[in-house]
């Protein structure tokens, strides 16, 4: 079974544009965090200073050991300069069509 979901919501402080969630998305595509099942940036279509990041983390404890290791770091210090507001959902995951855990691949 997949662990822990957070659907994060950050409206990009104006005069920014299209970049901040374009280099995020380019972000993700090389984030390499152990437990991290699912990573995703999207722009949402009306509100374009908009962006939500999908997160499916393998359990809490593996979300928790890279929060404590980019708290304070001057990456971390610079996306929030870019950040208006922000908003963090947690979720749990009930099931559906994703990823499959690597105890169950075939």
């Amino acid at each position: 079974m997949l662990g822990d979901a957070l659907l994060p919501s950050v409206t990009e402080a104006g005069g920014f544009g299209e970049p901040p969630a374009g280099e995020a998305g380019g972000a993700a595509r090389d984030l390499v965090e152990p437990g991290c099942e699912l990573y995703l940036v999207n722009r949402q279509a009306d509100a374009p200073d908009t962006v939500w990041v999908t997160e499916l983390w393998r359990d809490q404890s593996a979300l928790q050991a890279v929060l404590e290791r980019i708290k304070g770091s001057p990456e971390t210090a610079a996306a929030m300069k870019l950040v208006a507001a922000a908003e963090m959902i947690e979720l749990a995951h009930q099931g559906g069509k994703g990823p499959v855990p690597a105890g169950e691949r075939s």
